[in-house]
């Protein structure tokens, strides 16, 4: 390990003002055997179970049996206890290997919704905040399977605020039970849960507290499977409550927690969705290239076309850059909680405390990553044609199980909010220093640019000038509408968003780009030329979204001079060099052909 890489600690949100060395990033290419096998195991269940069934799941209301079943199964596999520590029966394994459990899982339409809400929303909560005598009843049962779980926060009239929900639960006379009355909707596995996390109000409480209520525990009721657009093998009901009675031992943590439990297990949910994205993205462009390859127009496969190749290539770059920019803040997260065990911290605190952390990056991932997915399937159905309409095709299924990634977890709306509410609040608290750079970026744009400045002719010296000017251009628009509405920011929803985009590109070309640079560093250029071309096409995709969300932000708020200074400011901070993109996209997407297949 390098003295580079003794000496950098990764924060959550530093990347904006901080450079990262590449040799601190974790990259896919560096799983061990024993986490590829974990993969692969992943891998055979889809192409073994799943795969073959898919029809079948789909018809949740008559086949009901069947997603518990291949719960089950998945259970005896030992893919239901990634997370839980070996001595509830788990296999205790660090974040990134239930990241890639995630992603490889992701690829399995309404199973890996299934799995996922199980894995993480459904157990996690027990995991972090349940009690030494909560944790060995449940975990052990949630981890084989034998227990399905559930999460019970959304309801009517409470969904983005969630805090707001109305289900209440009023202490019985004798003190040994709470009586939980209300109603959840959108409940993923409601149907075939045996444990769910419900979140409800004490008495008249200002905030949520939260219960493991079993299914045995009776008062408990349900509407029918919810007919959705898409996942429609997942099991979605909505739960009824009535006069349910729940010992008062099983209030997980302290009362009016119930928020900052659902708050950190969406963290957790966020930047596992993204590793579900990218294994669905994946999962559709080597669908896509396979099918390139087989369909023939004019005398020739139509991989062969310029305008395929352009698809499969921003296909292909965009979930590079969403796969690179998810396991390097997998492995921040994992070295912080290293860290904080080794302060002596206990380890279910310094599991919530080390993806708290991360909060920022975890939210910037669920954009990402959804986003990118709705890009690769809206792709994927053009390249089939009109086979992509056909419901005997993939691409129909693809394409409705990708939409609901936008809204789970918090609608990327929010997440884009919340992103830069995070970011601003940690500079308020004096845990990330923005005033500084961006006081220093006012002066840079008022100072004369140095054309006589030498070229640094170092591998990605260009695009590291580009990026570093990225950052400037977001830490101007931000700076200058924090100082325009102050407190009142919070209500610019659009200015917000605008930012948020910035930030996001900024995250994802820069971990694309460090991906690059380390397996370089390894491999040498030659062996990593696709790696390169899809860096410097993500790079200019990234500056093109920085420049619109940029202008849009300055338009909204700056008028007159300073308006005309910004704007010169935002086309100085993001130039990038010409490139010939079509050939970049060529290399890619004959890459892809000839693989027919995402393999990188």
């Amino acid at each position: 390990m390098s003295v580079t890489e003794k000496q950098f600690t990764a924060k959550g949100g530093e990347f904006l003002i901080k450079e990262t060395p590449s040799q601190a990033v974790f990259t896919p290419e560096e799983w061990t055997e024993e986490q590829k096998m974990i993969a692969q195991t992943c891998k055979d269940f889809l192409q073994q179970e799943i795969y073959p069934r898919l029809d079948e799941i789909d018809n949740v209301k008559g086949n009901p049996e069947l997603m518990p079943s291949l719960m089950d199964k998945s259970g005896e596999l030992g893919l239901l206890g990634t997370s839980v520590p070996e001595e509830y029966g788990g296999f205790g394994m660090d974040f990134n290997t239930s990241m890639l459990v995630a992603e490889v899982i992701g690829a399995g339409h309404s199973f890996a919704v299934a799995l996922s809400a199980h894995t993480g929303i459904g157990t996690l909560p027990i995991l972090y905040y349940g009690n030494a005598e909560q944790k060995k009843k449940y975990l052990p049962k949630l981890a084989t399977g034998e227990w399905k779980a559930s999460y019970c926060l959304t309801e009517p009239d409470s969904g983005s605020d969630a805090n707001s929900g109305k289900t209440k639960a009023v202490l019985s006379d004798d003190k040994k039970h709470y009586i939980v009355n209300g109603q959840k909707m959108w409940i993923t596995n409601g149907g075939f849960a045996d444990v769910f996390i419900v979140f409800a109000k004490i008495d008249d409480d200002k905030n949520l507290s939260a219960f493991i209520i079993e299914k045995e525990f009776g008062g408990i009721t349900m509407n029918e499977e919810e007919a959705k657009m898409g996942i429609k093998g997942s099991s979605t009901r909505q739960v009824f409550f009535n006069d349910c009675k729940v010992p008062v031992e099983n209030m997980l943590s302290e009362r009016e927690n119930g928020f900052k439990i659902a708050v950190n297990i969406l963290n957790i949910g966020r930047i596992k969705l993204a590793a579900s994205t990218i294994g669905a993205s994946k999962g559709v462009i080597g669908q896509a290239a396979q099918y390139a390859n087989e369909r023939k127009q004019f005398g020739t496969s139509i991989a062969n076309f310029g305008a395929i190749k352009h698809k499969l290539a921003e296909m292909t770059a965009r979930t590079f850059a969403s796969e690179s920019a998810a396991y390097r803040a997998g492995q921040n997260i994992d070295d912080a909680f290293n860290e904080m065990i080794a302060s002596g911290m206990d380890q279910a605190e310094a599991k919530l405390k080390s993806v708290e952390e991360f909060a920022i990056e975890c939210a910037i991932l669920k954009v990402h990553g959804s986003e990118t997915l709705d890009y690769v399937v809206d792709e994927g159905v053009q390249i089939y044609g009109g086979m992509g309409f056909s419901a005997d095709a993939p691409m129909d299924r693809a394409y409705r199980d990708a939409r609901i990634n936008r809204i789970f977890e918090g609608t990327n709306e929010i997440n884009r909010m919340l992103t830069i509410d995070m970011l601003l609040k940690r500079a308020l608290k004096g845990k990330l220093d923005l005033m500084t750079p961006a006081m220093n970026v006012q002066k840079e744009l008022t100072s004369i640019p140095d054309f006589g400045a030498q070229e640094d002719t170092a591998l990605f010296a260009k695009e590291k000038k580009v990026l570093s000017n990225l950052k400037k251009a977001g830490l101007m628009i931000s700076g200058a509408a924090v100082q325009k509405f102050m407190q009142k920011l919070s209500n610019e929803q659009e200015i917000l968003m605008n930012l948020a985009d910035m930030l996001i590109e900024v995250y994802a070309a820069e971990s694309a780009m460090l991906r690059t640079e380390k397996l370089i560093s390894l491999k040498g250029e030659e062996a990593c030329k696709q790696q390169i071309a899809m860096t410097q096409l993500y790079m200019h995709r990234a500056v093109e979204v920085a420049q619109k969300a940029g202008k849009e932000a300055i338009y909204a708020f700056a008028e007159g001079d300073e308006q005309r200074m910004m704007l010169l400011g935002l086309k100085r901070f993001t130039k990038i060099e010409p490139a010939n993109l079509k050939e970049i996209r060529r290399t890619i997407a004959d890459h892809i052909s000839a693989k027919q297949a995402y393999e990188f």
